[in-house]
C-alpha cells in the first residue's frame, strides 16, 4: 500500500509486476468525529473505520438505482476485504454511470491489478493492458492527481513494453509529479533507481523524499523497507523508530505506524514492537481503508500468536470479524492476508 498511500499496487504475474488490539492497550481509543446524517457519508466514515460490515449494510440499504458514488464505496469495501472479482465489478458500475471521475477510473485499475497479479500469463497480460488504460485515464482526466500518476509511474517502472511500460514513460510521470507532490516523486525515482540496482540513487532519492515530505512518516517507512530489502538491519530498525517519532508528532500520519509493524513482520524482527505499532494505530482517530483495522487486529492475533499468547490472539481475531466477518484470514488462523 503499504504503498497505497502514493504508490501503486503490485501485479505480479509473471509478465508484469505493477500495479494492535485495542483489547490488549491500555490507551483508550478517542472519540469517533461526528458523522452527517447521510447514508453515503456514514458508509465511508465506516470504511475509514475498517468497519467493514457496517459499511456494507449502510450502501445496501440506499435506495435504487443506486449512484455512481455507491458504487465506488462498496468496490473500495470489496477491495478492503481482498474480494477481486466483486471489488471490480461494482468500479465498472461506478465508472459506466459516471467516466468523467478520475478515482472510479483508479479504483478500477487497483482492483483490476490485484486480480492480475494473481492471474495465469494470458489472464494477466489482458488484464495489465485494462490496468494501464484506467490509470492512464485517471491521469488525463485530472493531471495533478497524485495518487493516479504515482500508481501510473509504478505500473510503468514495472510492467514490460509489450502492455506498455517502459522507464522512459516512468521518468515522464516522475517529471509531472515534481510540480505536484515532490516526495512522490522522490520515492518513484527510487524505486526505478532500487529496480536497476543503482542503490546509491535509491537510497537518496528516498531519503529527499523524507526531506520534503508534509508526513515524513509514511517516507521513513518507505526507507525503511529499503534498507530491509538490503538487509540493513540496524539501519531499518532505526528507521522504524524514527516512524514512531514522526507518528507522535503527526496525528495524521498514524497509517505509518500499520506500515512500520508490517516492515517488522516482513523482516521478522521485534515482533512486541510491531504490535505495540498496531496497538496504537487501532487507538488512534486516524484511521484510514488504506490500513484496515480488520487487517491490522488479524496481523495482531498472528503476532500474539508468534508470542505464544493464544487468548489474545483469539480476542484480536474476534475483533476483526467483528468489523469484517467475510475477512477470510480472519476466518482462518492459517491463512495470510494477500494486500497491505
Amino acid at each position: 500500500m503499504r504503498l497505497f498511500h502514493g504508490a501503486a499496487r503490485t501485479l505480479a504475474a509473471g509478465l508484469l509486476a505493477a500495479s494492535m488490539t485495542v483489547f490488549a492497550s491500555a490507551a483508550a481509543p478517542e472519540p469517533a468525529p461526528q458523522v452527517p446524517n447521510d447514508p453515503l457519508a456514514q458508509a465511508n466514515a465506516a470504511l475509514q473505520a475498517g468497519e467493514a460490515d457496517k459499511a456494507l449494510a449502510l450502501i445496501q440499504s440506499l435506495p435504487q438505482p443506486t449512484p455512481a458514488e455507491a458504487h465506488d464505496l462498496s468496490c473500495r469495501v470489496r477491495f478492503t476485504l481482498e474480494q477481486w472479482d466483486a471489488a471490480i465489478k461494482e468500479c465498472e458500475q461506478a465508472v459506466r454511470q459516471d467516466g468523467q471521475n478520475a478515482t472510479y477510473h483508479l479504483w478500477l485499475g487497483r482492483a483490476l491489478g490485484e486480480k492480475a497479479s494473481r492471474a495465469s500469463f494470458l489472464s494477466a497480460f489482458s488484464l495489465a493492458k485494462r490496468v494501464r488504460s484506467e490509470f492512464e485515464e485517471a491521469v488525463r482526466l485530472n493531471p495533478r492527481y497524485a495518487e493516479a500518476l504515482s500508481d501510473l509511474g509504478e505500473f510503468y517502472k514495472d510492467a514490460p513494453g509489450v502492455v506498455g511500460g517502459g522507464a522512459d514513460k516512468a521518468e515522464a510521470i516522475a517529471a509531472q509529479l515534481d510540480k505536484v507532490d515532490p516526495a512522490r516523486a522522490h520515492e518513484l525515482r527510487g524505486r526505478m533507481a532500487d529496480g536497476s540496482k543503482d542503490y546509491a540513487t535509491a537510497e537518496r532519492e528516498f531519503k529527499q523524499a523524507v526531506s520534503v515530505a508534509a508526513h515524513p512518516a509514511f517516507q521513513w517507512v518507505t526507507l525503511a523497507g529499503f534498507y530491509r530489502h538490503r538487509e540493513r538491519w540496524a539501519e531499518m530498525e532505526s528507521a522504524i523508530h524514527t516512524v514512531i517519532a514522526s507518528a507522535e508528532r503527526d496525528k495524521h500520519a498514524a497509517v505509518a505506524l500499520y506500515d512500520g509493524a508490517s516492515e517488522l513482520t516482513r523482516a521478522n524482527r521485534d515482533p512486541a514492537l510491531a504490535i505495540k505499532m498496531l496497538d496504537e494505530y487501532l487507538t488512534s482517530s486516524a484511521k484510514s481503508e488504506e490500513a484496515p483495522a480488520f487487517v491490522a487486529y488479524t496481523r495482531l492475533a498472528r503476532l500474539d500468536g508468534q508470542l505464544g499468547d493464544a487468548a489474545a490472539a483469539q480476542r484480536d481475531r474476534t475483533a476483526a470479524l467483528a468489523l469484517a466477518h467475510e475477512y477470510k484470514p480472519a476466518q482462518d488462523p492459517g491463512a495470510q492476508e494477500t494486500k497491505h
